[in-house]
């Protein structure tokens, strides 16, 4: 073992001498030579690294111009928000992509050997990507099929996520909530799920449930009610309201009341109206009944 040690110690350190001796009888002005040679090329690629930077914010600044451009068009055009935020975010990836293609063919990488790796890997990046690309088709139909818009109000009806619609990007929406949290639901979702759009239209109808005692003049009742329906500055006249027993229950008889207002007003008129009624019935005295345990106790005559 030790003779196997000494062979390749002294192996290395012959042939370190040789190297030394190498640089010795080496000609300096070839040395000289062979790193003035190099001089060109590095000044050759650290000027392809300036360009490149300098390409790269120029590529920015007209990105960002033709972004502005779209933006106007679609304005111009009377387009939908949503379709607005999803071109522009389609646009600035395939104007970043041929961006990054310049610049990689500035420093002689062939486009075209790029593009053909990408394209031999499509199917491995297809099924990498499948999510990702099933987002992307999903946006593109709710842009085509329109079931909602930037600003209505949504309920994704399987994991019952709601808010207001904020964006429509590439991949996902945005929501937010009424407590201003941030809802970001991939379209693929979306698109292949049910969902509620509450304020796609213009009105909306305001259902008030209330319970009076079965002794109550039920007359007397709806006569109540519909003045207070009648009083509300904000339902729609045009539209039918109405009052009427909904449902015998076991310890109360249902009444039902409803109006149309707009679909802004929704709730600022049925918060209004739940109060009203209460109010109403309590200061006329209409008993509204409500769960109760009542206890009584029997003394035994005898004791």
């Amino acid at each position: 073992m030790r003779q196997i040690l000494a062979s390749d110690v002294k192996s290395e350190l012959e042939t370190l001498q040789d190297v030394s001796e190498q640089i010795q009888q080496a000609d300096p002005d070839q040395v000289k030579e062979f790193f003035l040679d190099l001089v060109p090329q590095f000044l050759n690629f650290g000027i392809k690294v300036l360009l490149a930077f300098l390409v790269y914010f120029i590529g920015m600044r007209l990105i960002k111009f033709l972004r502005r451009l779209l933006r106007r068009f679609l304005e111009r055009s009377g387009a939908e928000e949503g379709v607005k935020q999803f071109l522009d975010s389609l646009l600035r990836a395939l104007l970043y992509f041929c961006l990054a293609m310049m610049i990689l063919g500035w420093f002689g990488v062939s486009t075209a050997s790029v593009v053909a790796l990408l394209g031999s890997a499509g199917l491995t990046l297809g099924l990498a990507m499948q999510g990702s690309l099933s987002n992307f088709a999903g946006g593109v139909l709710i842009l085509l099929i329109k079931p909602f818009k930037v600003g209505d109000y949504i309920i994704e009806d399987n994991r019952k996520n709601e808010g207001t619609v904020k964006e429509i990007q590439l991949f996902y929406t945005v929501l937010t909530t009424v407590d201003n949290q941030l809802v970001i639901i991939p379209n693929g979702i979306l698109a292949n799920s049910s969902l509620t759009n509450v304020t796609h239209q213009e009105k909306r109808r305001v259902d008030i449930t209330v319970g009076v005692s079965y002794q109550a003049d039920l007359k007397a009742v709806k006569k109540l009610l519909r003045d207070i329906l009648e009083r509300e500055q904000r339902r729609l006249p045009e539209e039918e309201l109405a009052v009427f027993v909904q449902e015998l229950s076991d310890s109360s008889v249902l009444m039902g009341c409803r109006l149309w207002v707009r679909t802004e007003d929704y709730w600022p008129v049925k918060w209004h109206l739940t109060e009203e009624v209460k109010c109403t019935l309590e200061a006329n005295g209409v008993e509204i009944p409500y769960n109760r345990l009542e206890v009584s106790i029997k003394s035994d005559s005898a004791h």
